[in-house]
């Protein structure tokens, strides 16, 4: 490349000095021969060549010299970087050696550990039977007796803690409950009312039974194939009694009696004609009682059949509370109680409303009325949470929603207040023996006294047989046999009284 380089500057300095020769010889009056010119710059391209050959090799000097000092500069820095890699492979080699010691070293402590572990091992079963022959039992009979121990002490501490927190919760509950419901029943307004389920026509004169009855019975035969009920004509004076089943068709009966009588006109014909106006007026009474409810509650948007069984209950009694105005009363509770509680009020209000519908078809249908109410519920379309609610109010279904617990508090409220239902004398004391003998079936137990009309039952037991946190454990066992076995309305108290008393003599 260089001589390339030197051979086109010398074309170009001949060419230059040419030119130079040709033109000096212009300047000076005469023309330079051939000869002349070719010498002149035969002789500068000699110069200008020996310049340029000398400035080339100038040039080449410096580039070698630049390329030793470079790779003298390489050349020292790969003896140092060779340096570095034999000082890390001595360093590593050091390590290794070093890494091998450990490992032996380490081998050597767990061959020695586990030396000690066997040795220890074999002083432990020494020992152990020394204290075994010294003591007179093997550790395993130790062993059991110790558990034995810890679980009694453990149980009982269970037992303790159970019995606190169960009063803690117990007298917490007790206490928001009473806020509650003392809300609710205060802001509650209903009728202390107990009606009878006696169906009883009075008559202005014992000459009417005689017309009733008719010739030969035939007013009275075809009175009660007419309207499906018995009359009673008894030596009750100036009255006749109406009996059947069904309590809307002993109402068009009373109504059709009624009407007979007032009229005066006893026969057949007269006796169709009353009962079908009796008929027509009971049913309008029934639509009108179920969308009075429906309004006195607030609710709305239900299906026309289940307002038509709702006010079928107006003629129905539950141990001599009218169910109609039970279930307003019910869905009134229930609405506080869930303003209070902070949850849906208004399903709560339609629970309760219709938790008691099952009443109204019990006597066509079998089954329980709380099974049967959620079956025409969920036939007329309502919510499954409505469903659950009425068929688990009296716990033939676990309770699983705070609506469904909401209704059974409101069933049981409205149930429970003073002068809401009547029962029978006789119903009432086999209530109260019942009570008495489930809670002294438990032994120890010394003597059962039911008080508040089956409202609370006092358990008196054995100071020396029943401790104090087996006298919790027993008030708890029977107030869950009461809930299995009995059925009742509201809740009942169960108090166990466990009564020491030493008694010494000074003589």
């Amino acid at each position: 490349m260089m001589q390339w380089l030197v051979a086109a500057l010398v074309i170009v300095v001949v060419g230059l000095a040419f030119v130079a020769g040709y033109v000096l010889s212009r300047r000076g009056g005469r023309q330079a021969t051939p000869d002349e010119t070719l010498g002149d710059a035969r002789l500068e391209a000699q110069r200008i060549l020996a310049r340029a050959e000398e400035e080339a090799r100038s040039k080449a000097e410096t580039y070698r010299d630049r390329e030793d000092a470079t790779l003298e500069h390489r050349r020292v820095e790969m003896g140092s970087q060779e340096s570095r890699l034999t000082q890390r492979e001595a360093t590593l080699e050091q390590r290794a050696g070093n890494l091998a010691q450990r490992e032996e070293l380490v081998i050597a402590r767990e061959k020695a550990a586990e030396s000690a572990v066997a040795d220890a091992e074999v002083a432990k079963e020494e020992a152990r039977g020394a204290l075994e022959r010294i003591a007179g039992f093997d550790s395993k009979a130790a062993k059991a007796e110790l558990l034995e121990t810890v679980e009694t002490e453990a149980r009982r501490e269970a037992m303790v803690l159970v019995r606190d927190l169960e009063v803690r919760a117990r007298e917490e509950s007790e206490r928001r409950a009473r806020r509650i419901l003392g809300t609710v029943v205060q802001r509650l307004a209903a009728d202390v009312v107990s009606e009878t389920t006696v169906s009883v026509v009075p008559l202005p004169s014992d000459d009417m039974k005689g017309r009733i009855i008719g010739r030969d019975g035939r007013n009275i035969r075809t009175f009660e194939a007419i309207a499906g009920v018995n009359l009673i004509v008894d030596d009750t004076p100036e009255a006749v009694s109406v009996s059947t089943f069904d309590p809307v068709r002993r109402e068009v009966a009373r109504r059709a009696l009624e009407k007979l009588v007032e009229g005066g006109r006893i026969h057949p014909s007269s006796i169709e004609e009353a009962y079908e106006k009796s008929r027509e007026e009971v049913e309008q009474s029934v639509r009108d009682s179920g969308e009075w409810a429906l309004l006195e509650v607030g609710l709305t948007k239900m299906h026309p059949e289940l307002i038509t069984l709702l006010g079928r209950l107006q003629y129905r009694t539950s141990y001599g509370q009218n169910v109609l105005n039970h279930l307003v009363e019910a869905a009134h509770i229930a609405g506080m109680l869930a303003a209070e509680l902070g949850v849906d009020e208004k399903e709560a209000k339609r629970a309760a409303f219709l938790h008691d519908i099952g009443k109204a078809v019990s006597h066509e249908v079998g089954g329980s009325h709380a099974l049967i109410g959620a079956e025409i519920a969920r036939r007329f379309g309502e919510d499954p949470a409505i469903v659950h609610a009425i068929e688990s109010h009296h716990n033939e279904v676990e309770p699983r929603t705070l609506t469904a617990i909401l209704v059974q508090a409101a069933d049981a409220v409205s149930a429970a207040r003073p002068g809401a239902r009547r029962e029978a004398l006789e119903s009432y004391v086999r209530r109260l023996e019942k009570l008495e003998e489930i809670a002294g079936a438990f032994s120890g137990v010394a003597n059962v006294f039911a008080l508040q009309a089956g409202r609370e039952i006092r358990v008196i037991v054995d100071p020396e047989n029943v401790d104090d946190l087996q006298a919790s454990d027993l008030a708890r066992r029977i107030a869950r046999k009461l809930q299995e076995d009995l059925q009742y309305p509201g809740q009942i108290e169960v108090t166990v009284i466990r009564e020491f008393r030493a008694r010494d003599y000074a003589r």
